[in-house]
């Protein structure tokens, strides 16, 4: 990592917790304050609020950039924080580990795949409460992770069969 990234980053997370802390936004009140007192000193005139204005501009442009790399280290971190947590659960799929990395059409397989494995639950719950409890939530769930570990096979499969299609071209 070169040094202007990583004095970037430090500066980042520097102003991150500043901005964040609230210390800096009694700061901000006293600065609107003491242009709201100078106003009459200046005659409210239009240099007056071109001060406020250019000022206020200036922080909300370099807070953007802030904000988002504080939201960018923030999602890698969760996101390898899942990841691992995907990888040491025993029952969980490791398909799901680079979600984040497929297309908006295939997340979309996915969310519509979990929604339905979700009514399905919702069903057989209703309908071992209308049997009296009939049906182990054992055997029901093993039945709901085989047929999750066989629908995330076959979208994996496809995936799969899409990466190597694309490199075929």
């Amino acid at each position: 990592m070169s040094a202007l990234r990583r004095g970037f980053e430090r500066g980042a997370k520097a102003a991150s917790r500043f901005a964040g802390h609230p210390l800096c936004f009694g700061l901000a009140v006293a600065v609107v304050v003491a242009w709201v007192v100078s106003g009459p000193l200046f005659g409210f005139s239009d240099t007056w609020q071109l001060v406020i204005n250019t000022g206020t501009t200036i922080v909300t442009f370099l807070m953007v950039f802030l904000i988002q790399n504080s939201q960018n280290r923030d999602a890698a971190a969760v996101q390898i924080k899942l990841d691992e947590l995907i990888r040491a659960t025993r029952s969980a799929e490791n398909a799901l580990l680079d979600l984040e990395e497929l297309d908006e059409d295939a997340l979309e397989r996915f969310r519509k795949r979990y929604e339905e494995l979700a009514c399905k639950a919702r069903d057989e719950a209703r309908r071992r409460e209308a049997d009296g409890g009939a049906d182990s939530r054992r055997d029901a769930r093993e039945r709901h992770r085989a047929e999750k570990k066989r629908e995330l096979r076959d979208m994996s499969e496809d995936r799969g069969h899409r990466r190597g299609a694309g490199r075929e071209n």
